[in-house]
């Protein structure tokens, strides 16, 4: 598993690593002892970066996570990304020392750790952003030790490049994937040249990019593909991308034709995102251990040549552009 540094962290972690929203809530049932599976085969396969949160299933996925890392073996570090921010509501105010300190202190308690490694604003209001008062209450949260660093899970470039200009935000994740190339415009280049962590998040489009939805796939009750494709619950882009499904249906059917006999399209659209050399880590979700193997397998194959590159522009350019480049 090739290794990048996490931007202002100065850790090595994966190129490839895990999401796990889907262990808490919103992707349909998953039950302890699949979870704990799904963590150990990606792991076993060379993951040693994990990205939750505090609202994913109200801390359920946190306490996961926390007990499988504490079932390790010493020695064998992985380093676990946290998010706060998203149990209140999404008022700048709310957005203060003692809610952090809350916050902190409940994400510590869920992990069982004293020291959080990365913990990251939780898609927060735009005006947080320009709030030098936020940031100096997570230097001083840093400072205390109850985190190792901070970063910001943001929703647009703008945010992100306000987020990079922040002198000790160590990390950006942001959504990036064969759906959504508007990172490559500006968030990217600036992100390396300051030395900040890219972490790619929905790199599958909400599973779209696997290629294995088509017209007739139904998503159950409890997962945002059904009761978040208009952004009834929280922001669009998180969901699909932001694409209409139809839409991403036939974008995707284009990509399938790029990929090789011995890979997925999965494989293929995590490919290309870590061949951008800005990206320190891809997180793709998944529910089984058959899925975290299949997804880590993606590190170890070789860069795409540049027409497939130029191929997946191309279909960004003719169905997708139009609808998600200005918004997000």
């Amino acid at each position: 598993m090739q290794e990048r540094i996490l931007g202002r962290t100065g850790v090595p972690v994966s190129v490839i690593g895990l999401g796990a929203w889907q262990l808490g809530a919103d992707w349909g049932r998953v039950d302890e002892e699949e979870a704990l599976a799904t963590l150990s085969a990606a792991h076993e396969a060379g993951v040693t970066f994990i990205d939750t949160a505090d609202v994913y299933g109200d801390g359920r996925s946190e306490r996961i996570v926390g007990q499988f890392v504490r079932s390790l073996p010493d020695g064998r570090r992985v380093t676990v990304a946290t998010k706060m921010g998203r149990r209140v509501p999404q008022e700048p105010q709310h957005y203060n020392l003692a809610n952090f300190r809350a916050w902190n202190d409940r994400s510590r308690e869920n992990l069982g750790v004293d020291t959080l490694d990365l913990v990251q604003l939780h898609c927060p209001p735009t005006e947080v952003y320009h709030t030098d008062e936020v940031f100096d209450e997570l230097d001083g949260m840093v400072a205390e030790g109850r985190m190792k660093a901070y970063g910001v899970s943001v929703e647009t470039t703008a945010e992100a490049l306000a987020a990079i200009a922040r002198p000790n935000v160590a990390s950006v994740q942001i959504i990036f994937n064969m759906l959504r190339l508007k990172p490559l415009d500006e968030v990217l280049p600036a992100a390396e040249k300051a030395g900040v962590g890219i972490i790619a998040r929905v790199p599958l489009a909400s599973g779209l990019l696997s290629g294995r939805y088509d017209e007739h796939t139904t998503f159950g009750a409890d997962d945002h593909r059904t009761y978040n494709r208009h952004g009834e619950a929280f922001d669009q882009g998180e969901t699909f991308s932001g694409v209409d499904y139809a839409t991403g249906l036939a974008a995707v059917r284009r990509l399938a034709a790029l990929r090789p006999e011995d890979a997925t399209l999965a494989q293929v659209a995590l490919r290309w995102i870590i061949d951008h050399s800005a990206v320190s880590v891809v997180i793709p979700g998944a529910r089984n251990a058959q899925q975290a193997r299949g997804n880590a397998e993606a590190a170890s194959r070789p860069p795409l040549p540049p027409e497939t590159h130029d191929a997946v522009t191309a279909v960004y350019d003719e169905l997708v552009r139009e609808s998600v480049h200005d918004r997000w």
